[in-house]
């Protein structure tokens, strides 16, 4: 298909002075990887006032649905939402809500790939502005079918925007508790969360308003790296580097980096017969290598 895949950001201004969608904002675009020309792309917020940008990395899988090999991009941006897109036209398939608070921005999507909106009257609790889900890349393992992504399980309260505001104005957060972060596993054909691994409460570098923001002090994720092997790597705001058992979510192992793992997720490679598995943290990269044979 030669196509580039790219997530574009929030549209800025007063949001009374941008009527309409805003294109190409809070989307997911492929380009023409000869010419850079526009192949299609897919809205994910129309005329967006959350902040709910979508310059999250999407996933390419080669899927089975309704018993028919799909080629699709796995997308989960700010809103909160899965969506599982047709790569070549980008054609909306599905759309699953990841965490409490996506429903009650959209009640759903709609087969037209529109979000239908839930109305705000101040009582709903919507993704915050760091979003259910954020730029930090997820995974998937083909084999057993499994997408996974870092979530934050927190919301607010939005007012709404007034003239001349680019956004609707914080209220407050809820979400029965401080709210937290946590890797999860889902079918990205049925929407079925598979299991959760919650990373640790911190207050890591957050104070006042950031802290409030992000659930209390849930902070940055790390981004998650799974294997054929059945392991599945991420980090947290804490500094650790974690391995978890990919059917299950049970933590395996986990190593102090001494930074925040923020937003990176591991890579590996082979070098002279050594497996090896490298993390960044901070301004460290830390290397893990696995005995050659």
């Amino acid at each position: 298909m030669n196509l580039v895949y790219w997530g574009t950001g929030n549209p800025n201004g007063a949001g009374d002075t941008r009527i309409g969608d805003n294109l190409f904002t809070s989307s997911l675009v492929a380009l023409d990887g000869d010419t850079g020309k526009l192949r299609w792309y897919y809205q994910t917020v129309p005329h967006d006032i959350h902040d709910y940008d979508a310059d999250s990395i999407p996933v390419l899988a080669d899927v089975g649905i309704g018993g028919q090999p799909r080629k699709v991009a796995l997308f989960a941006p700010k809103t909160g939402y899965l969506y599982v897109l047709d790569r070549a036209t980008g054609k909306l398939i599905a759309a699953h809500a990841m965490v409490e608070g996506a429903k009650n921005w959209a009640k759903e999507i709609g087969s037209d790939g529109r979000p239908i909106l839930t109305k705000e009257d101040g009582t709903q609790c919507l993704p915050d502005l760091h979003g259910g889900t954020n730029y930090w890349p997820p995974s998937y393992d083909p084999a057993q079918g499994l997408f996974f992504v870092t979530v934050h399980e927190v919301c607010e309260i939005f007012n709404l925007a007034q003239p001349g505001q680019s956004f609707a104005a914080i209220g407050s957060w809820t979400i029965g508790g401080a709210g937290y972060a946590a890797l999860r596993a889902f079918d990205p054909i049925t929407g079925k969360q598979k299991w959760e691994y919650r990373y640790p409460p911190s207050d890591f570098g957050l104070t006042g308003v950031s802290q409030a923001r992000s659930g209390g002090g849930i902070g940055l994720s790390g981004g998650v790296t799974s294997t054929a092997s059945g392991l599945v790597f991420t980090g947290d705001n804490e500094g650790n580097f974690i391995a978890c058992d990919s059917r299950t979510g049970k933590p395996l192992w986990h190593y102090q980096t001494g930074s925040p793992v923020w937003g990176s997720a591991a890579m590996t490679y082979l070098l002279e017969g050594k497996q090896h598995v490298l993390i960044a943290s901070g301004l460290t990269l830390t290397d893990f290598a696995l005995p050659g044979n």
